[in-house]
């Protein structure tokens, strides 16, 4: 049976209430939707820009049916939502992308598990459940190596480099002593993502290559079109659309990929919903990645995803507070520069508080006036 779109009007319903759900409700409201957040926070970036912000845990899994049934379709704005919970909601109402999409990678085994039947390229890698699996994990991957716990990490947390075996036993309670996997630390050149969007009918939609760099584990700055070969950037979207093919996904999904100096591409990870990495859709393309999820998942069709120019954008931490307000109108007079904050009410170290996004010429030049326009916030900023 052929399902009905969802129009606008309606109502929709988000797991999860952080700045990628606040970006979300803004493309949403604007096509006229109304928009509900769920999670166990008050104030939150989505709820300030919500319609309704329900205020439970998500272990609460009769306030999860209760929430669902007020809306006519469900979506998650990041991945450590409980697999119970969007189960909970799916008996009241569809949940796009589906259940098992986040039940696979939302845990770091089974997503390389996933990649790996699919023959879909991964980095090398073991399952590790105790220090003595560890041992034997490290001498067939080798060393140095990563060690990460399976489920419930981002923005480099749960994370353990292992350089040498008198390392084992410190990675080991590092990580909490829980279910890891430990990874061949990859000699790459670069990193880079594909954003893509498959519609209900197998319709797909990408972003191009965006080319990353992270700072202690957190991304810093993304430019699009990322400095690749043309194959290269090509062969990137096909194994993102084998990914969302391969898992039928229905809304939007990011594949990260190392590119090794050979030039041979490896999935770091996926994400199933908006990523950093694409922020810059929301001033540079036709369509952005927010408003593709809402058309994804509420079956309207994909929109053209057209790119105005050469983009960049840097992310904000909560450090660049440390020395009192930051500098707005420095920033605000850079022409070409757009401000995003989240509504964050604390800022702190390592704390994602907003980004700035820069269109230009050339990808290099977008990047330069993106990054001069951050560190003009810093009123005292110290010498480089």
């Amino acid at each position: 049976m052929t399902e009905s779109p969802v129009l606008p009007g309606s109502a929709i319903g988000v797991l999860g209430s952080g700045q990628l759900g606040r970006m979300f409700a803004i493309a949403a409201r604007r096509m006229g939707y109304r928009v509900h957040t769920f999670s166990p926070d008050e104030d939150t970036p989505t709820g300030q820009v919500a319609d309704v912000e329900f205020t439970a845990a998500y272990e609460d899994l009769d306030a999860v049916c209760r929430f669902a049934r007020d809306v006519s379709v469900v979506t998650f704005e990041f991945e450590n939502v409980p697999a119970a919970t969007a189960a909970a909601a799916a008996q009241c109402a569809p949940v796009r992308p589906a259940g098992h999409i986040l039940h696979t990678t939302q845990h770091r085994l089974r997503e390389k598990t996933f990649l790996t039947k699919a023959g879909l390229p991964v980095t090398p890698f073991r399952r590790v459940a105790s220090l003595d699996e560890l041992k034997v994990a490290a001498s067939e991957v080798g060393l140095p190596a990563i060690l990460k716990t399976a489920g419930f990490g981002y923005d480099g947390k749960g994370q353990f480099r292992v350089t040498e075996p008198s390392q084992f036993e410190e990675a080991w309670q590092a990580i909490g002593q829980a279910e890891a996997v430990l990874e061949a630390k990859i000699d790459f050149e670069r990193e880079i993502s594909v954003v893509g969007a498959r519609g209900i009918s197998g319709e797909f939609v990408h972003y191009g290559a965006t080319e990353n760099h992270h700072v202690n584990g957190i991304l810093d700055t993304s430019v699009s079109p990322a400095g690749v070969p043309a194959k290269v950037a090509a062969e990137a979207v096909e194994i993102a659309r084998s990914v969302l093919e391969t898992l039928q996904v229905v809304g939007v999904l990011c594949v990260e990929f190392f590119v090794a100096r050979d030039g041979r591409l490896l999935i770091n990870e996926l994400a199933p919903r908006p990523h950093n990495s694409g922020h810059f859709t929301f001033d540079a393309n036709l369509t952005s990645q927010f408003e593709q999820q809402l058309r994804a998942v509420c079956l309207l069709p994909l929109g053209g995803v057209t790119q105005w120019a050469p983009s960049a954008m840097v992310n904000l931490l909560g450090d660049i507070w440390s020395e009192g307000e930051p500098d707005w109108s420095a920033a605000a007079a850079q022409e070409n520069v757009k401000l995003h904050l989240y509504g964050k009410l604390t800022p702190r170290a390592g704390r994602k508080m907003g980004h700035l996004t820069a269109l230009a010429s050339t990808p290099e030049q977008a990047l330069c006036d993106a990054v001069r326009a951050r560190d003009l916030l810093v009123r005292n900023p110290v010498p480089r």
